[in-house]
Order: C-alpha cells, then structure tokens, then sequence
C-alpha cells in the first residue's frame, strides 16, 4: 500500500494535489502517526512518503527526513524483495548440491545441510552486497527491526548474540507504558487557614479555582472567631458582596455558590455584628452595586437578625451580677426568676394557642420530688435521693438581636428617598424597597418585649407613613408596609405604651393611630386581595393591643390619680370599627 501510494504521488503535479479533495491532510496525518512509530521499517516508508510528498509541493527543497535517503530513486521495495531472491537462490544452490550427493549416510546428509548452510550464508552476503552497490551503503549502528530478520536463518555465536540483544531491547521498548501525566493539582492547591487568604483570594477574579476554594471555608473560618475576625470583618464584607460568584462558579452550580456567599455573610454578621453592619450599610445605596447585589445585602440582613433573635447562649449561675443592669445583659427583664429548689428544671416557654397574639409570656418548668414521692409512668426510680444536676448550673439567654437593632436599622432607614446614580427605590428599584421594609419589619419582631422596639417604633413608624411608601403604586411595596405595621404592634408590649401615654409621649400614640386609620382606608379601597386581607389582621391586632394599653392604664390610675391623666382622644374613643363586619373591638 505504501508502495503504491508513492508511485501515484510520483506521478501527481501540484495543480492535481491542489484540485484533489482531502489528499493533503490525509498524507500528512499518516505521515506524523508513522514516524512517531517504533518499527524501523514503518518509518522508513513514511520518510519517503514525506520525501515524495515535498517533491510535488517545493520541488526546489526536498524533505529527507532519513539520512539512508539521499537524491535519486526511492526504493518503494524497502529491500524486501531483493531480500527474498537471495533467499531463493540460496534454496536452489542447496537442491542443486543435494542431487550432486549421494545421500546414503547420516553423517553425508550432515554433510550436505551444512554444506547448503555455507552456501545460504554466501548467498546473503552477496545480496547484501549487491544491495549496498545498488541502492546505499548500510549503517553500522542502524537498529534493525527483529520482524524484518524472520526469514533469516541464524548462525555463528556473534550472530546469535547480537540478534538476542536486539530482541531484548525491541521486547524491552514494546513492553514501557507510558506514565500518568495527567493534570491533577489537586495537591498543590493552597488550603486558606486564614480570613487574609480568603479574602485575597477572593480579589483574583482570574482564578476562579481559587475563588471557589474560597467560598467554601470562609463561612467556617468566621464561625470559627479568630482573633483577627475583627480587623477583617470589614474589608472581607465588602469583598464578599462585590466578588461575581457566577463567574467563578462551574456551569451549573452558580446556586450553590451563591449560597455559600450568603452563608459567609450572615456568618460575619452574627459573629462580629458591629463591625460587618456597618460595612454593609455603607454598601446598600453604592451607585457601584446592581439590584441583584442589593437585594442580597438585604436577605442577608434578616437571616442574621433572625438568627441573632435565636441565639442562646450559656451562662453560669454563680457569676456575680452588676449592681447597675446594662442594656447589654443577656438575662431578658422579662423572664422569671431562676431561683427555686435544688434539682429544679429551666424555664421554658409556652405557647399559647388561644389568640394569635398575646403580650404575655407563659413559662414552666419541672421540679423536684417531694420527698418519698415517686413519679408516675412507665419507669420508677428507686430510692428518694435525686442526683445532683449538672445542667442547672448553666441559665440560657435568649435573643441577642436588641444590642444590635439599632445598628441594623438606623442606617438602613436613612437616604431611602434620595435618588442617586444608580439608586432610585421609591422608583424603578421598588423591588428593593419591598425587601428593605420587610428586613425593618423582620429587625422590629426580633426586638420585641424588648426596651429597643419601644425606643425604634417611632422612626420606622415615620418612614412608613410618608406617602411615597404607604400609597406606593405596586402592591408589592404596600404589603411589605403592612408586614411591617403589623410587626410594630406586635414587638410594642401594651405596658410600653401604657407608660409612654401616661408620661405624654404622643409620639407613639400618633404612629398607632396611623396605623389604624391607614389600615382601614386599604381594606376599604385596596385592590389586591393579599394587601385586605393583611390589613384585616393589622386591624385585629391593633385592637387587641388597644385593649392590653387600657387594661395596663386602668391599673396604673389608681395609682397616679394625682396627675389626672387620661387616653388621648384617640385611643379614647373606644371601638375600632372592621369593615364589612358588624362586629368591634373595645379600644
């Protein structure tokens, strides 16, 4: 096939290989694959293919890519069929001394094949040399492929020798495989032990492995507190919210990495709040941020006010308390005293299913047999001892939020209305004002029962009576307010604004009654559907907070008749008044 394949292209002009489809790569990509090839003799047909080949391509300069062709015929036989005629000469000498003999003996016939041996091996020599004149002369140190020997008979010790270690090394090369050089830098990616390494890392857009790597340790890394969480709370807030988690994430996992973005973040904000809050309040209205960007400052503002709300944390019984409470102290005001027998359990919470909201707490917990009393049930401890309980040593203190409320919501709430580059919430990016009110909303719950909710109520209850908010056109924002009112009534206990009419803030007074008056006038003529019926439930729970402050006034005014002070005209009245209904609410 070689053969032929040479003498055609012998033959073909430049204008034919031009006009002849696919010849060109063809007789290339043969030629590469041949020469890299360990048989001699393949790649000796392949160097006078090349040869032929850049003879019709650059007639001028000839490839000779083996140093045994030089100018003049290719021998397209490659030395086989001269080969084969020594072989059968050879054969004839041998029949021909064969009938010359008489074979009678053992010893003659002995005679005569070594005889015929002697002949064979004259015969080569003479081809070989024939060979060498006609065509070139023979490499000394050429390696010869064993598979072109197989019609050759062996003979003499030398011989034998070096054909047994051409065997060996052509034996040796066919047996190598070839190593694993695969990629795998597996090992040599760095592990991040540190927040400054993941925050570079983080900058270097242009590696999006290291990006990745990243994500993935840098929420357990904060979780961890380090001592320099505090130093680099800031600038690795600020690089968490700008780094592009699609860019660097694979196909097909930008959610996951998304995630793992939040997770770091609210990871941040739960455990240096301070610190993180404010770097992120800064970014919230940067003209340098998208909506997207936006939105996810505000997601993940309430997961960590929410997360914060349901910390508990563990405190000793035996630590000293300060004989001045700070707004700080993780004991609430309102849980009860953790005094009581030995061996008593820890207060717990009650739910209470009989109304939807209730101002006061309900809260149990187990006490200790009496003694000789044994407790009924499936098992029964013998003996009237108890043991000592370790778990009463430690009181959990709930709701961590409070400290940090006004750190979450102050700065959220100013320059909400400013329309800067970029930034423009009571217009086109009403989507974002949606999820700042409800993150208020969310952040006013979370301090409820709480001194914090009385001292916040009033600003939000400001921003969200302004008109751009309260009668903004999608229903969107409105429910959003909604949620938000209703979570103001919720976190304001009945004996706050007891306290604050008595003392004649009106203040309070004047953002309840707005609420009240709002959310009748949107359960009247709102279209939405959600938005009446969350303004039904606003309603409800602002009458069952008017009736709380009454009941909390009406006991305190036995005690300071002396001032004379009375409901405001307009908790005074006494009946709210539901739409559609026949039914009111004692105010």
């Amino acid at each position: 096939v070689t053969a032929a394949a040479g003498l055609l292209l012998e033959n073909m002009s430049r204008e034919e290989l031009d006009s002849t489809k696919d010849v060109m790569r063809s007789v290339l990509g043969g030629v590469s694959c041949r020469l890299e090839n360990p048989d001699e003799l393949v790649r000796r047909m392949a160097s006078s293919i090349a040869l032929v080949f850049s003879k019709i391509v650059d007639p001028k300069n000839p490839l000779y890519l083996d140093d045994d062709i030089r100018e003049g015929d290719i021998d397209w036989e490659f030395g086989l069929v001269a080969q084969n005629k020594g072989d059968l000469s050879t054969m004839n000498r041998t029949s021909m001394n064969q009938e010359n003999k008489e074979p009678s003996t053992n010893l003659v016939e002995t005679t005569e094949l070594d005889h015929g041996d002697t002949n064979e091996r004259g015969s080569k020599v003479n081809a070989e040399k024939k060979k060498s004149l006609d065509y070139k002369f023979v490499d000394p140190d050429e390696v010869i492929d064993p598979a072109t020997l197989n019609d050759e008979v062996l003979s003499g010790e030398d011989e034998d020798d070096d054909n047994a270690s051409e065997d060996s090394e052509a034996s040796s090369d066919s047996l190598l495989q070839p190593y694993d050089l695969t990629d795998d830098d597996s090992d040599l990616r760095k592990k991040f032990s540190q927040l400054v390494d993941v925050t570079g890392a983080l900058r270097k857009p242009d590696d999006p492995d290291g990006v990745e790597k990243a994500l993935d340790v840098a929420e357990k890394l904060v979780r961890a507190s380090p001592d320099e969480l505090r130093h680099v709370a800031s600038d690795l807030v600020r690089t968490l919210v700008r780094v592009r988690v699609s860019d660097a994430a694979v196909e097909g996992e930008e959610e996951s990495a998304e995630e793992k973005r939040q997770k770091a973040l609210v990871a941040l904000l739960v455990t240096c709040p301070f610190e993180s809050v404010d770097a992120i309040n800064k970014l919230l209205y940067s003209p340098h941020l998208d909506v997207s960007q936006r939105i996810m400052i505000l997601d993940v503002m309430t997961d960590a006010a929410e997360e914060l709300a349901n910390t508990k944390t563990i405190i000793q019984k035996n630590q000293p308390k300060a004989l001045i409470s700070s707004a700080s102290e993780p004991q609430p005001w309102f849980l009860p005293s953790s005094k009581g027998p030995p061996g008593a359990g820890s207060w717990k919470e009650v739910s209470d299913s009989v109304t939807p909201l209730s101002w006061t707490h309900r809260y149990e917990r187990e006490l200790p047999l009496k003694l000789g009393q044994t407790k009924k049930g499936k098992t029964r401890k013998w003996g009237h001892r108890m043991g000592s309980v370790r778990a009463n040593d430690v009181d959990w203190s709930l709701n961590k939020f409070p400290l940090y409320a006004a750190a979450f919501m102050l700065p959220a709430m100013q320059g909400f209305d400013k329309k800067r580059h970029g930034v423009d919430l009571l217009g086109r990016d009403f989507i974002v004002l949606g999820k700042l009110i409800y993150m208020l909303g969310v952040c006013i719950k979370c301090t409820t029962l709480h001194p914090e909710a009385f001292a916040l109520a009033p600003a939000l209850l400001v921003m969200l009576s302004s008109r751009e908010i309260c009668h903004h056109k999608e229903a969107y924002v409105r429910r959003a307010v909604l949620f938000a009112a209703s979570c103001t009534l919720t976190a304001l206990h009945p004996s706050f604004i007891a306290s604050a009419l008595l003392e004649g803030n009106l203040e309070v007074s004047r953002g309840l009654e707005w609420i009240r008056t709002w959310a009748l006038e949107v359960a009247e003529s709102d279209p939405d559907r959600e938005c009446y019926s969350m303004a039904m439930a606003c309603l409800q729970l602002h009458a069952e907070m008017s009736f709380q402050a009454s009941r909390a006034l009406e006991s305190t005014e036995t005690t300071l008749q002396h001032k004379s002070i009375g409901l405001p005209p307009d908790l005074s009245k006494g009946i709210i008044k539901i739409p559609g209904s026949s039914s009111s609410f004692l105010g």
